[in-house]
């Protein structure tokens, strides 16, 4: 049963409705440790000093920022602790706004909003308010003594927020070589088998049939050596030196493909679904 990570108020004009913040994401990434080959010890880092190659105790350290090449300006996590933002348990929203007005390269990471006891109602009134105007809000909390932009939107019985990354952080596409100029267009014919392309692998988004292949592969393999079974290691070929294809040719060969594809089963009809 997951726990509440955060508890407090978000609030909607002069209306502050109690809430509690759980982790939306479940991270499933393989983690490894190290090992010596001889007898499967595990191994320990350590601090240590570049100069004398000694170990350096947690209580001798202290956090140093580079303004030139190994010179640094010293900060002690009482004068950091000082600067933190003023400790809030609310989340303010600012402003609402369209989402699609939202570039999704400014989100981070996502949680779910539950109304805290006694708060269903005003929590509810948010909820539907936010559902039949089509629009998210955009707000700042504090969360772990930094500060976060955030986005809160109705999903399904819930509201989820999403921290947000601040414009000074997102790299410009104009410090990025090599962009195709404005002037390249296609040319018509090219487009238009592109675009059949397109529409001929259109579907609905179905979160459940997208796997992390590598990630399966890995957990099998390793269920396997912890059954002693003996594996054989498959190596494949990769192709270094990618061909010149010509770009046409490769468009109606795709389109090809898939009409030689068996059409996938008819699925019954439903009802469409409200907007969230």
């Amino acid at each position: 049963m997951p726990r509440p990570i955060w508890s407090g108020s978000i609030s909607f004009g002069l209306v502050n409705i109690p809430i509690k913040l759980y982790t939306a994401i479940k991270r499933k990434t393989l983690q490894f440790h190290q090992l010596r080959r001889d007898d499967g010890c595990r191994i320990r880092l350590k601090r240590v000093c570049s100069a004398d190659n000694k170990e350096v105790l947690n209580a001798d350290i202290v956090k140093g920022y580079e303004i030139s090449p190994d010179h640094y300006v010293v900060v002690s996590s009482d004068e950091l602790e000082a600067l933190y933002p003023k400790a809030s348990r609310s989340i303010d929203i600012e402003d609402f706004v369209l989402l699609e007005q939202i570039d999704p390269i400014f989100f981070e990471q996502s949680y779910y909003i539950v109304p805290d006891k006694g708060s269903s109602k005003a929590y509810s009134l948010l909820l539907e308010a936010m559902r039949q105007s089509q629009k998210v809000a955009i707000a700042k909390m504090v969360l772990r003594n930094k500060q976060h932009l955030t986005t809160v939107r109705p999903n399904g019985r819930s509201l989820t927020l999403s921290t947000m990354h601040f414009a000074d952080e997102i790299v410009s596409q104009d410090q990025l070589e090599d962009l195709p100029a404005d002037d390249i267009k296609p040319e018509k014919r090219e487009l238009a088998i592109a675009l059949q392309l397109v529409e001929s692998l259109s579907t609905a988004f179905t979160p459940t049939k997208y796997h992390d292949e590598y990630r399966d592969k890995v957990l099998e393999m390793i269920e396997k050596k912890a059954d002693g079974q003996e594996l054989i290691s498959q190596h494949q070929a990769t192709n270094q030196g990618a061909k010149v294809i010509d770009l046409m040719a490769a468009l109606e060969a795709s389109v090809s493909a898939l009409k030689k594809k068996p059409p996938k089963p008819a699925k019954p009809r439903r009802k469409k679904a409200s907007a969230q």
